[in-house]
């Protein structure tokens, strides 16, 4: 919570607090009354107790004086004091006057003031002092101090009928009574003080009562301050504020009003109609509309003004009104409105510059960019080798126009293509690229450097409207890319210098991105490079297959998608389809790694899944060797699909390494994928390869692609292999290469982001009447027998020239069988483009050929294979090995399939 309590903040007493411990003006108020209350009615309370005394005092002496006066002239008074005893004349008559006349005491005294009778008769006989005034005729009262009493007395002369004193007659009140006289009246003073303290109490809590709902509770250094701040606030402040009343009168305004608005010392109280000022700025102060920042000119000003009612604020009926000058602000406003719109110009140009990555494109984003907020046309002028994706070289005063904008399709400039020479000493386009810096020309009617360049483009420009030209070189670190021209024509104003930082800026972001994409161009055309020259160019043809492909590199970068085709011994074909995960060059570097390996597998004549197990080794070796040793920086991710189709069987052993499972289309069009054991990606490892054979009709159509053909942003893979199984099934009957095209038009095209290898092969049945196979007993005898049946055989195909050394050949071969081998040895020939003789036997000891020394009886029998055949070798069978020779046959027409 704040700590600072607002000064309008209402303050509460604490339960059990006394009224008069809360420090508010509306507490000191009530403690100020009750205060003043109790002083007057203590005051009024000591004056009527004053009053009263007086008061019992005076009745007192006139009580006396009454008496003693009847006494006195009572008939026989004046016979009695001149008898012989006055004594016993008077004193029973002082006894019974003394209570009839309500006085306390009565005395009768001789002219000199000895007692001849007293309502106390022990005194008769003693002077009464200072009652000279009375021996002389006079009657007084007076406040008697002494014995034997305090008391208010009278004493008045009796005279004789001669008017001689003759004696006197006091009688007197003792103050004691007096007294108690006052002391009956107190109680009834002090509750008619009680009563009017209460009453004066009451009322004053009233009056506080609504004081501190006046006063929300605030003490008197607060209200002080908040009647100084208010004054600071008001006058200081430099902007003007004024109130006005209900009836339109002006109730309250501060010096910076009264400055805005020159309104006089005597205007606090009339009519704003009044004041001289503007109609439409009076009626606004006058009405109860709520305005904000609505601009009035007043004098040479512009005047900001809101307004808002103050009823809902707490305080009465009526309007407040704020003022502002914003004057100088409209000025500032417009420059800063201009920047404003500069920056959201470039923050535009930011998004919209060199989403492509292609050099012509992204001069293309640049032209329109800034069309029309900051310029009418905008031409981007770039060298030949950035539009190649070269280094920047070459002389920069000529360059290639690689985009135009502007408001209008018919522009007076040169055309998209054209090339564009800066030869012209003084031509802002020469300035800028000498100076490397933007260079401006307001006026292009009085440029002649402009247009000594080009009189007829310049003259054309002219007469079309151009006016002002701003132009900016197109740098990335030293080197000049191009330029780009921003143009106006009629209705716009001409280029200022303070646009130049703006036209400065916007060609350096348009440079970063036109050299990035150059950039990329170099790489990308690189990458393709290298990996087209990675695969296969030329199909090698078979007899057992017939095959179409296709390769579609990503729509952003080349990627590491290969197939391959390789032929194996015995008219056997291996298909290959890989992929490797990524893009650029790294991706394809490695394709042709992969590619190449699994070449030098296959030369091994492996089986798929033992192939697939050494590259699986081999990519992990890879990676361990790469800088990181395997954290993440080498090639894992590779998957690939290897497949051998034997045409005299007709079945296909497939294997695969995380790469999708081939389709098979049957001659009568069904299609379905087949069920291939998957293993993890390249370099995972940790599972065995799995082979599965399947036996292919003759004439089924075998698919091989990477997850580029059926994978596609916003298509899941599913969908992707339903689209594929219903496009195949569509195509029965048609050739690969009809195949080929029909898939790839049929799948999802778009913004392909990964590459697609599609290989279709057809498969055909090698004739059996090409086949010859023969087992053969252990016995070296048989193999004269052996031989002369092959003879036989190739007579029948034709072959008698091949005859000698094919028997030499599987002579050689046979024998060593049978020396070194195990049962059961066979021997077939293979007529297809070549001729292929192949024996095998149940031992998995392979020959090595070697050099016999001339002392050696044997040791010659390879070599002389190896130099009569074009090529031989061993591939391993699960039963044993097979050693195989293939002999070119020169012009003879291959087998029909």
């Amino acid at each position: 919570m704040n700590g600072n309590r607002s000064p309008h903040a209402r303050r509460v007493p604490a339960a059990g607090q006394s009224l008069l411990g809360v420090r508010t003006v509306a507490g000191q108020v009530l403690l100020l009354q009750v205060v003043v209350a109790v002083l007057l009615i203590a005051a009024a309370l000591t004056a009527l107790l004053l009053q009263a005394s007086h008061d019992s005092g005076q009745n007192a002496r006139n009580r006396s004086l009454a008496a003693a006066a009847a006494m006195a002239g009572s008939p026989g008074m004046a016979e009695d004091l001149t008898g012989p005893d006055p004594t016993r004349a008077l004193q029973p008559v002082v006894a019974g006057a003394t209570e009839t006349a309500g006085v306390d005491f009565m005395t009768i005294t001789s002219p000199t003031g000895l007692r001849y009778a007293d309502t106390e008769p022990r005194l008769i006989g003693t002077r009464t002092p200072g009652v000279e005034r009375a021996t002389e005729g006079e009657a007084f009262t007076e406040i008697f101090e002494g014995a034997p009493s305090d008391a208010a007395r009278a004493f008045v002369p009796v005279t004789d009928d001669d008017g001689q004193v003759v004696g006197l007659v006091g009688a007197g009140v003792r103050i004691v009574t007096v007294g108690d006289s006052v002391e009956r009246q107190l109680p009834v003073l002090l509750g008619s003080g009680a009563v009017a303290l209460a009453l004066a109490t009451a009322s004053a809590a009233l009056v506080s009562r609504r004081l501190r709902r006046q006063t929300h509770g605030i003490g008197p250094a607060e209200m002080t301050r908040m009647y100084e701040h208010h004054n600071a606030v008001l006058h200081a402040v430099r902007e003007g504020v004024l109130i006005v009343d209900p009836d339109g009168r002006l109730a309250l305004v501060n010096d910076e009003a009264q400055r805005l608005l020159g309104l006089s010392e005597d205007a606090v109280d009339r009519k704003v109609s009044e004041l001289g000022l503007r109609p439409g700025l009076a009626a606004l102060l006058a009405s109860e509309r709520a305005v904000s920042d609505e601009v009035h000119l007043v004098g040479d000003r512009l005047v900001s003004v809101s307004t808002r009612p103050t009823a809902p604020y707490g305080g009465n009926a009526g309007n407040v009104a704020t003022l502002r000058d914003t004057t100088e602000l409209r000025r500032l406003s417009g420059t800063a409105r201009r920047a404003r719109e500069r920056l959201t110009i470039l923050y535009d140009a930011g998004a919209r510059i060199g989403t492509t990555l292609d050099v012509r494109e992204t001069a293309e984003e640049l032209s329109r960019a800034v069309v029309p907020r900051f310029a009418d046309f905008v031409t981007v002028e770039l060298l030949d080798s950035v539009i190649r994706g070269d280094e920047p070289s070459g002389a920069v005063a000529q360059m290639r126009r690689a985009a135009v904008s502007g408001v209008r399709p018919d522009h007076p400039f040169q055309p998209v293509g054209d090339v564009i020479r800066f030869a012209a000493p003084g031509t802002p386009m020469q300035r800028a690229l000498e100076e490397v810096r933007a260079v401006v020309e307001p006026d292009l009617a009085a440029a002649s450097g402009w247009r000594a360049q080009d009189p007829e483009g310049a003259a054309a420009a002219l007469e079309y409207g151009i006016h002002s030209l701003v132009v900016a070189p197109l740098q990335s670190g030293e080197a000049v890319l191009g330029l780009v021209a921003f143009w106006r024509g009629t209705g716009t104003q001409p280029f200022e210098e303070d646009e130049l930082s703006f036209a400065e800026e916007l060609a350096a972001r348009a440079a970063v991105a036109i050299d990035n994409a150059r950039r990329f161009s170099r790489e990308h055309a690189m990458a393709e490079t290298l990996q087209r020259s990675l695969l296969p160019h030329v199909m090698p043809r078979h007899t057992a297959l017939d095959v179409a492909y296709r390769y579609l590199p990503s729509h952003a970068r080349v990627g590491g998608d290969w197939f391959d085709v390789i032929p194996l011994p015995g008219a056997r074909v291996a298909l290959v389809v890989g992929d490797v995960v990524g893009h650029g060059l790294q991706a394809a570097a490695t394709m042709g790694r992969l590619r190449t390996a699994v070449h030098n597998f296959s030369t091994l004549d492996l089986p798929p899944d033992e192939l697939l197990t050494r590259l699986d080794e081999l990519v992990s070796r890879i990676d361990q060797d790469e800088p990181g040793g395997g954290a993440g920086d080498g090639i894992t991710g590779a998957t690939c699909l290897y497949a051998v189709y034997d045409p005299v069987s007709g079945t296909v052993a497939t294997a695969r390494a995380g790469h999708p499972s081939p389709a098979l289309v049957l001659p009568d069009g069904t299609v379905r994928f087949l069920d291939v054991p998957v293993t993890p990606p390249l370099g995972l490892g940790g599972l065995p390869v799995e082979t599965a054979e399947t036996v292919l009709p003759e004439g089924s159509r075998l698919v091989l692609f990477t997850d580029g053909l059926v994978e596609h942003r916003g298509h899941d893979i599913d969908e992707g292999l339903q689209t594929l199984s219903r496009t195949l099934g569509a195509l029965a009957g048609r050739t690969p290469e009809e195949t080929c095209e029909a898939v790839v038009q049929a799948m999802p095209s778009g913004d392909r982001r990964d590459d697609i290898a599609l290989l279709v092969a057809r498969t055909g049945r090698l004739d059996p009447s090409r086949v010859a196979e023969w087992e053969v007993p252990r016995d070296p005898a048989s193999v004269r027998t052996v031989r002369s049946a092959c003879m036989r055989r190739l007579e029948a195909w034709g072959l008698e020239e091949v005859g000698f050394t094919t028997e030499l050949v599987l002579s050689e071969l046979l024998t060593n069988a049978i020396r070194y081998g195990s049962a059961p040895v066979r021997v077939r020939m293979l007529y297809e483009r070549s001729l292929v003789c192949e024996v095998s036997d149940g031992s998995s000891t392979s020959p090595h050929l070697r050099r016999a020394a001339a002392t050696d009886e044997g040791g010659r029998g390879l070599f002389l294979v190896a130099q009569l055949t074009s090529r031989w070798g061993t591939r391993y069978t699960p039963t044993g090995k097979v050693i195989w020779a293939e002999l070119a046959l020169g012009g003879t027409e291959p087998a029909a399939w």
